[in-house]
């Protein structure tokens, strides 16, 4: 199950450069490593232990795959035309 967290979160550097926030795409793509080297050393190796380096880069980067995948979700409703439409709609029925 966790191998489909990691799928997802190497999908995030992607999502932050359609976003436009590079900066944020870069240090994903550092702490994709991190991550990597985390689950193959869980897996074939022995766990690394807690607060290691290679600990802090896999939360750390499931945390920022977290932050990636919702501000693409918000990109792409406020882009889409029927979300500005109703916006549209809105905002005549508040102003007199």
């Amino acid at each position: 199950m966790i191998v489909v967290f990691l799928l997802l979160a190497t999908v995030a550097p992607f999502l932050f450069i359609i976003t436009k926030k590079t900066a944020l795409a870069v240090v994903q793509s550092i702490l994709l490593i991190g991550m990597w080297l985390y689950f193959f050393q869980v897996t074939m190796y022995t766990d690394p232990g807690a607060f290691s380096i290679t600990w802090s880069m896999f939360y750390l980067s499931l945390i920022g795959a977290h932050v990636a995948w919702v501000m693409f979700i918000i990109a792409t409703v406020e882009a889409s035309p029927a979300y500005q439409e109703s916006l549209d709609k809105e905002k005549e029925t508040l102003l007199p």
